[in-house]
C-alpha cells in the first residue's frame, strides 16, 4: 500500500520514506553495536572512515567529503574529542590549519570495527542488490539536488499561475 500513496502523493512522501528507511537503518545499527558490547555513535562512522582513508585531516575537508555541513562535522568532532578517540593538531605547514588524527585509542577502535564495517558493507551491498540499486538512484537524487535545491523546486511551482 505504500506504493500507491506515494504515486497518489506524485512522490511527495519520499522525505517522509527516507525518514522512515534511515531509523531503520540506524536502529538495527544501533542494535549490532549494543548486541556485540561495543560503545559507538553511528555519526561517528563517516568521520572516522575519512581519517583512515585520508589520514590527519581538516574539518572543512571532511564537510566536503561527506557533502555535510562544517557545523555537522564540528560537532561530531567535539564527540570523538570527548570521547577521547580523536584529537586536534597543528598542520606542519600552516598553523592556522587543525586537522584531526586518531589517537592510540581511535585507533585500537577502528582496528576492532574495521571487520564489523565490511559486514555492514556486505550487508549493504547485498540489500541493494534486492532492491535494484537504490545506492544509484540516491546518487542521481543527491546530485539533482545539488545541482537545484528542493525548496528552488518548489518555490518555482509555488510562483506559478
Amino acid at each position: 500500500m505504500m506504493g500507491d500513496y506515494t504515486r497518489e502523493a506524485g512522490g511527495a512522501a519520499i522525505g517522509a520514506r527516507l525518514r522512515r528507511l534511515s531509523a531503520a537503518f540506524d536502529g538495527d545499527v544501533a542494535r549490532v553495536y549494543a548486541a556485540l558490547g561495543i560503545s559507538f555513535e553511528q555519526r561517528w562512522y563517516g568521520v572516522l572512515n575519512q581519517i583512515v582513508l585520508r589520514g590527519p585531516t581538516t574539518v572543512g575537508d571532511l564537510a566536503t567529503a561527506l557533502r555535510i555541513t562544517h557545523v555537522s562535522v564540528s560537532q561530531t568532532r567535539q564527540s570523538l574529542e570527548k570521547a577521547g578517540l580523536v584529537v586536534t593538531q597543528s598542520d606542519d605547514g600552516d598553523a592556522r590549519r587543525k586537522r584531526l588524527v586518531l589517537t592510540p585509542a581511535g585507533q585500537a577502535l577502528v582496528d576492532r570495527l574495521t571487520p564489523l564495517w565490511r559486514a555492514f558493507a556486505d550487508a549493504a551491498l547485498a540489500l541493494d542488490a534486492e532492491a535494484e540499486g537504490l545506492a544509484v538512484a540516491l546518487d542521481r537524487m543527491d546530485d539533482a539536488l545539488a545541482r537545484r535545491s528542493l525548496f528552488d523546486r518548489i518555490m518555482d511551482r509555488a510562483k506559478a499561475p
